[in-house]
C-alpha cells in the first residue's frame, strides 16, 4: 500500500514493532485525507478504530454544552489519535478536527483485532502506547493543577515540541507548527494576556525565540527547568 508506505518507521509510536507485527499492521492501514477544518471524530461518536497522522496536524479538544473549548493537544506526523478505541471500543471521550489538510492512516478495530488476536504482542505493544498517553495526560492534569502559569506554559511548549519540533544547530529545538498566543493559553489554562507576558519575558532572557512565526526553544533546559514540580 504506497500511500502508507513506511508508516511504521516513521511513527512516533508504532516504530519498534518486530517485522512481520509491522507489516502486517500496516497492511490492515487505510490511507484517508482530510480538509483543513474536517472533524474527524467528536466525543461520544462510536470508538471503531484509530488513526495514525501521516502528513497534517489534529487539534484534540474537549468541548462544553455552553459552547467552551478546552484544547487538549495538537498531533502532527508520527503521532495516533483514538488508540484507546483499540482496546475497549467505547465511545470517543475528545473531539478530533484538522487544523491543517491532514493525510492519515485509518485502523479499522474489527480488523485489528482479529488480526491481534493471532498475534497478541500487538496488544502488548498498544497498552505500552495507552500507558504512555496515561502517564502524559496525567502529567498535563498535575501541571494544570499545581504548577504556576511559566511552569504551565513552559509544559505546553515542550509538548508541542515533542509533537513538532526540529533541531536545529547548538541544540535549538524550533516547532514547525505556527502556534498561536491563544492556542498557548488554551492549553495552559491561562488567559492569553498573561502568557503572552510570560513569552516575551522569555523572548527577553533568551530562552525562547521566533523564527518567521515559529516558535524555537533555545534553552530546553530552562523551560525543562520550570516545567519540573
Amino acid at each position: 500500500m504506497p500511500q502508507v508506505e513506511g508508516l511504521l518507521e516513521n511513527s512516533l509510536s508504532l516504530g519498534g514493532l518486530p517485522s512481520d507485527l509491522a507489516a502486517g499492521l500496516e497492511a490492515l492501514a487505510r490511507p484517508m485525507s482530510i480538509k483543513a477544518g474536517t472533524i474527524l471524530f467528536e466525543a461520544g461518536d462510536p470508538g471503531n478504530g484509530c488513526y495514525a497522522v501521516l502528513e497534517g496536524s489534529l487539534r484534540v479538544s474537549l468541548v462544553s454544552v455552553e459552547g467552551d473549548e478546552q484544547l487538549l493537544a495538537v498531533l502532527g506526523p508520527g503521532q495516533l489519535v483514538g488508540e484507546m478505541a483499540l482496546l475497549d471500543g467505547e465511545p470517543r471521550s475528545a473531539t478530533v478536527t484538522a487544523l491543517k489538510p491532514a493525510r492519515l492512516a485509518f485502523f479499522d478495530k474489527a480488523a485489528f483485532d482479529r488480526f491481534a488476536e493471532e498475534n497478541p504482542g500487538l496488544y502488548r505493544h498498544m497498552l505500552r502506547i495507552v500507558g504512555s498517553r496515561l502517564r502524559l495526560a496525567n502529567d498535563v492534569l498535575a501541571a494544570r493543577s499545581f504548577l504556576p502559569l511559566p511552569g504551565r506554559v513552559a509544559k505546553t511548549l515542550l509538548l508541542l515540541a515533542d509533537s513538532f519540533g526540529k533541531d536545529v544547530e547548538e541544540g535549538r529545538t524550533l516547532i514547525h507548527y505556527k502556534v498561536s498566543q491563544a492556542d498557548i493559553a488554551n492549553m495552559a489554562g491561562a488567559a492569553r494576556e498573561n502568557v503572552s507576558r510570560v513569552l516575551n519575558e522569555w523572548k527577553r532572557a533568551g530562552t525562547i525565540s521566533q523564527i518567521s512565526g515559529y516558535y524555537c526553544i533555545e534553552k530546553k533546559g530552562k523551560l525543562e527547568q520550570e516545567a519540573s514540580m
